[in-house]
């Protein structure tokens, strides 16, 4: 079994939500451009956006309207509003979670995340610090990485034509 196949039996069974139901806030000790309390940011998001952008939860496989998208367009984190990524950066990976091959210059900040009884590096909104996913070293050239991003933590703005 993959660790992408292992990670996404653990989703699809509840188990990240458990395992992370004790997590510090996002990118906790760290300050950031948009800042607000819990209760404003339980305010703000809906209850799943919360989950994974503040709590680093991770959304069921397959449950993202993102993972369809194909207009031209920008992906915004949902807690702020800053551009992350391009729809020319988009591929589908087959895990279920909108992935891309790289991100827009200083978007995200990384940390590296021992849940799930292995080492990986967790990315977060450069600018709220909002949890988004993790990258992994088996995507597409030209950079080989997946950024494996939840869809709720995302917000797709259509080009203007």
């Amino acid at each position: 079994m993959t660790r992408r196949n292992l990670l996404a039996l653990f989703s699809a069974l509840g188990a990240g939500s458990a395992l992370h139901a004790a997590a510090p806030k996002a990118a906790s000790g760290k300050t950031f451009a948009v800042e607000f309390s819990e209760a404003e940011w339980k305010q703000r998001l809906t209850p799943a956006q919360y989950d994974v952008l503040r709590r680093e939860g991770t959304e069921r496989p397959f449950t993202s309207p993102l993972n369809k998208e194909k207009r031209l367009g920008t992906y915004h984190c949902t807690g702020c509003d800053q551009a992350l990524f391009t729809a020319a950066m988009k591929f589908d990976s087959g895990t279920g979670w909108p992935s891309f091959y790289t991100t827009l210059p200083g978007a995200f900040g990384t940390t590296t995340d021992n849940k799930l009884f292995m080492v990986r590096t967790e990315y977060h909104c450069s600018n709220c610090g909002g949890h988004h996913g993790h990258v992994f070293d088996d995507g597409p050239a030209p950079t080989g990485k997946r950024y494996c991003n939840n869809g709720v933590a995302l917000k797709f703005v259509e080009a203007s034509a």
